[in-house]
């Protein structure tokens, strides 16, 4: 997959953008502030329906304005390409595919596959669990698209039982939603499984190159449930004490896993250096099994590598990203010396704010003659 074209409109800094990207390894240099990341995000957006910096959906919105839009033009193998845009007004979507409006965002995360690393990216590692299971189950859409439909009746009839369990309800009222939570864990529990089982292989393969100090590894997955026992027995056995607490302590809502090394003890013992290491393993890991398990690569962001990660590490990425073409990738940086010629064949643009320090910003390249794109 490549993004051969994409704008946004009243995003962060941006007052109106147009970026076309080269189909390889795509540097964005420019100051602090500028809006190299803002790109970045406007991609993530349209792949994941949210940031991937802190605060709510209306976050990106450049100050002052009311709304904003991402339009992005993609190319497929083997496929048509495909127009997508995602608007953002009065705190709901609107998006379109090719001209017709959507229902729900589905099919622009399905057209727009993004894997991102940047400064929160450790969160993956040290974080709450709800950071992996993002992580987890978005993997899982993009390879089983029913998985959509059973989250979709999950999280409705979670919401029932929370609200009978706050209501002190009988306990006639809970056996048709335990029963359907029950039924939805035996699907979504072996299509969990079944990405992580084919993950960890690239996890392995990975880590041995860039993590070797730290050991052999494996995914460690707990499900959120005693799966042998059975979800719909586990929470009528446990619904008294869900009442005292008000919500459902078991369930997919509740899975985690983790990265075990052989050569660390917890998770927690890992230097901030190496949590960043490992869960750019994670990063480079997902995007090898996308080409496997889809026929194409997905976008790979990176976001500012030289402050992430130590010099070593960053020339492993940057041999990697050469290894894995024709792989489109973005990466931003503050300087243009050492990293950008560490990376044959790249793109280079320059991102920064107009003469007039309006929010308007242009971005230059370097090749036969700087141009604005």
């Amino acid at each position: 997959m490549n993004i051969e074209l994409l704008r946004a409109t009243n995003l962060r800094c941006f007052e109106d953008v147009s970026f076309a990207p080269g189909p390889g390894i795509n540097w964005l240099i420019g100051p602090n502030g500028a809006g190299k990341t803002t790109l970045l995000e406007a991609a993530y957006i349209l792949s994941h329906g949210r940031s991937f910096r802190a605060g709510g959906r209306t976050a990106p919105c450049r100050n002052g304005a009311h709304d904003y839009l991402i339009h992005a033009e993609i190319a497929h193998k083997n496929r048509p390409k495909v127009r997508l845009g995602l608007a953002r007004v009065e705190d709901r979507w609107m998006a379109r595919r090719n001209g017709e409006d959507l229902a729900n965002l589905a099919p622009l995360f399905e057209a727009c596959p993004v894997v991102y690393f940047g400064p929160e990216s450790q969160a993956l590692l040290l974080g709450p669990a709800e950071e992996r299971r993002a992580f987890l189950d978005w993997s899982v859409f993009h390879v089983e698209r029913t998985s959509l439909v059973s989250w979709k009746r999950w999280r409705r009839a979670l919401r029932q039982r929370n609200a009978l369990l706050r209501q002190n309800a009988p306990a006639v009222d809970f056996l048709p939603w335990e029963q359907e939570l029950g039924r939805l864990a035996e699907q979504i529990h072996p299509m969990r499984v079944r990405c992580l089982g084919q993950l960890e292989l690239h996890v392995a393969g990975e880590a041995a190159r860039l993590v070797p100090e730290l050991g052999s590894v494996r995914i460690d997955y707990r499900p959120g449930w005693d799966v042998e026992a059975g979800l719909t027995d586990q929470l009528a056995g446990s619904r008294d004490r869900d009442r005292e607490r008000g919500f459902t302590r078991y369930g997919a809502h509740r899975a985690d896993w983790s990265l075990v090394f052989d050569r660390v003890a917890e998770r927690d013992h890992l230097s901030r250096g190496q949590a960043k290491a490992a869960a750019l393993v994670c990063t480079l890991a997902l995007t090898r099994w996308f080409k496997e398990a889809l026929g194409e690569y997905p976008l790979l962001c990176l976001d500012d590598l030289e402050s992430e990660l130590d010099a070593p590490h960053v020339m492993a990425v940057l041999e990697w990203l050469t290894e894995n073409q024709p792989l489109q990738s973005w990466l931003t940086s503050t300087r243009t010396t050492g990293l950008v010629s560490g990376a044959a064949g790249a793109r280079v643009f320059h991102v920064k704010h107009a003469a007039d320090h309006s929010s308007i910003c242009e971005l230059r390249t370097h090749g036969s003659g700087a141009r604005t794109v």
